[in-house]
């Protein structure tokens, strides 16, 4: 189970001085109610990020909470291909389909209890919840966007803009994100990592050499891994036909290691077809982790040679924040958020095509001296840039702004 650590326990990480700034930003925002409401309580980068935000929140006085909202099946079927459509994918969305999304969002409008100070939405799935701001006038309503909409479909981008455009504020994760056809102001706040959750802490050598030996992974052969959802925009087919290519005149292995979330129905298919496809390799290692394994996860970076994040489309690309962070070489897709944590051949590598992504890991592979200083340089980059310390101080000015209009938010 996570431990849940203080405040002060980021000292060592993040310097003292950081952590002083988020008590004085919290002063500014205690007596406000602050609502999440997303649609998972587990799964996914979303799930995870709350799941230790809000209880650092708590810990700095600050009343955060976080409600999830209720949907079928069929709910998130359409919620999957809305998210789909958003990052870029020419999907079939029908005007029944529609309808079937909004009628789950106004029954939970009518179920939940609306009672935060500031409703932070997170995602499409409940983003018809802005219904409720007419009853709610004094509230403040945040849309927290974790996903890439620079290449929208753009049918669905108009419907959402119904919604959208009603909120005070509009977070997003990267400057690449931003709309200039949105009428909302939008905010910029990368998501992050805690670096004292079980998913990446330190850990025993003892520990890393168990939880590989479970999985049948030989220690002592470099090791390339891939740590995703099964989904699509995370490409594990390419992964497979780069693997197959450098296998030819490299001895390593290939790790494709993750899970699903509740409401992504899309995942069990994706295993079963990657699983097809490798059948008979005995250096390919497909595992299917189910909620919770923070521990192995930790422990699969770890022993890994190199990381890989083959991704088409990227919200922000969590995983490879968590490796950077553990000092491995990332190889990963320049797309979404990734380029804003990797600077290329410096804190990792950015590739655009299969070669290059082959390339890059016969390099790597060959040279530990040169894979050493990408992880080196990347832990560093995700120190002063992507932790959980950094995240909550630029919610608390969000928060600061909304609640007393005199906290100015970075970069505004």
């Amino acid at each position: 189970m996570n431990f849940l650590p203080d405040i002060q326990d980021y000292i060592p990480i993040v310097g003292e001085d950081s952590i002083q700034e988020l008590y004085a930003l919290a002063e500014g925002v205690q007596g406000n109610v602050i609502q999440n409401i997303n649609s998972t309580s587990e799964g996914g980068g979303v799930a995870e990020i709350l799941t230790r935000i809000i209880p650092l929140l708590r810990k700095l006085g600050i009343d955060a909470r976080w409600d999830v909202i209720k949907g079928d099946e069929s709910f998130f079927r359409i919620t999957k291909s809305i998210h789909n459509a958003l990052q870029g994918m020419n999907v079939p969305i029908t005007k029944t389909d529609l309808e079937s999304f909004l009628e789950v969002n106004r029954r939970n409008t009518e179920e939940m209890d609306f009672y935060g100070d500031i409703m932070f939405i997170h995602d499409p799935q409940p983003i018809a919840l802005i219904d409720k701001k007419q009853d709610t006038a004094r509230r403040k309503w945040v849309w927290r966007c974790h996903i890439d909409l620079s290449e929208p479909q753009m049918n669905i981008m108009d419907f959402l803009k119904n919604y959208i455009e009603r909120y005070d504020r509009i977070v997003i994760s990267s400057p690449k994100y931003a709309r200039k056809d949105l009428n909302a102001k939008q905010v910029i706040i990368p998501p992050s990592i805690d670096p004292l959750s079980d998913k990446n802490r330190e850990l025993p050598q003892k520990m890393i050499d168990s939880i590989i030996n479970r999985f049948g992974i030989d220690a002592n052969r470099p090791i390339a891994t891939q740590i995703s959802r099964f989904d699509k925009f995370k490409n594990p087919c390419g992964v497979i036909e780069a693997y197959k290519k450098v296998k030819d005149s490299t001895d390593f292995q290939l790790v494709l290691a993750g899970g699903g979330a509740s409401d992504d129905p899309e995942g069990p298919d994706i295993l079963h077809q990657i699983t097809c496809e490798v059948e008979g390799d005995p250096d390919i290692h497909i595992i299917d982790l189910p909620a919770g394994s923070d521990l192995e996860v930790n422990a699969l970076q770890r022993a890994s040679t190199v990381v890989l994040q083959n991704s088409s489309r990227e919200g922000f690309g969590l995983t490879v924040t968590e490796a950077l962070w553990k000092a491995k070489p990332v190889i990963a897709s320049a797309v979404g958020g990734i380029p804003l944590q990797i600077i290329h051949e410096h804190s990792g590598l950015l590739t655009k095509s299969r070669d290059e992504t082959e390339y890059y890991l016969k390099k790597v592979l060959s040279d530990p001296g040169y894979a050493m200083r990408l992880g080196e340089n990347g832990r560093e980059h995700v120190r002063c840039n992507f932790l959980i310390t950094r995240h909550i101080r630029d919610c608390l000015r969000l928060f600061g702004e909304l609640s007393n209009g005199k906290t100015a938010m970075k970069g505004q």
